[in-house]
């Protein structure tokens, strides 16, 4: 059975460049590219970053009962999991992670309850909005409302497994692969080996519980 891994984050807190990290240092896992209804932006290809389709093709997926889980964000755009990842996966052997929002991650969670849920956190609320400019892909508009959604998404991060804060790459990378490898090592019942058990440890140290007081200045920077 595979393990199934939900990732989620505000836009622009480095969760794409994180996962195509973490992809580089663990191997037997495969990664669900998401469907969506929107338009494409800068560099983006179909089939890499998204699969682009129509909304009249988004909803007949709907109607033949072929997501895992789907949401309209912003009352406009489409975005969903396509159900054929798990089952490819699966027949490979390989766990499988998942790019999604909020909204997708507590479907998916009532359906798979035992999925680990990641919420990855921008370091406050001045760096995410940095980070949102810096790319250069949305107008003043459009990045105020970005980080109006940050705010509301972040309220959910009580509902995730493990929290993870972004400010270096390298470390954050780090924890993530420790979060993926301590789910196999737990779920696979063995006796650990020293090596094992650090790497556990390290995870636990992302749970929520051991995570609250830490991110609580991040939580705060959003609401001043």
């Amino acid at each position: 059975m595979s393990i199934v891994y939900i990732v989620s984050a505000p836009s622009g807190s480095g969760k794409s460049t994180l996962v195509n990290e973490l992809f580089k240092v663990v191997k037997g896992l495969d990664f669900s590219i998401s469907y969506t209804t929107r338009h494409s932006r800068g560099s983006e290809q179909n089939a890499k970053e998204y699969f682009f389709v129509t909304k009249k093709e988004f909803e007949a997926m709907i109607a033949a009962d072929e997501f895992l889980e789907y949401a309209k964000v912003f009352e406009k755009d489409y975005y969903g999991t396509s159900k054929r990842f798990l089952r490819e996966a699966e027949v490979r052997g390989n766990d499988l992670l998942l790019d999604i929002d909020v909204q997708g991650a507590a479907q998916i969670k009532k359906k798979i309850p035992d999925a680990v849920s990641i919420f990855i956190l921008p370091p406050g609320r001045e760096v995410l909005g940095w980070r949102l400019r810096n790319r250069g892909l949305d107008s003043e508009e459009v990045i105020l409302r970005r980080l109006d959604t940050a705010r509301r998404e972040i309220e959910n991060y009580s509902k995730y497994d493990y929290i993870l804060v972004n400010e270096r790459l390298e470390q954050s990378t780090d924890e993530l692969k420790a979060v993926v490898l301590a789910e196999r090592l737990l779920r696979s019942r063995k006796k650990l080996t020293v090596e094992e058990s650090q790497i556990v440890e390290k995870a636990r140290a992302c749970r929520l519980d051991e995570a609250r007081e830490r991110v609580r200045p991040i939580l705060e920077s959003f609401d001043s």
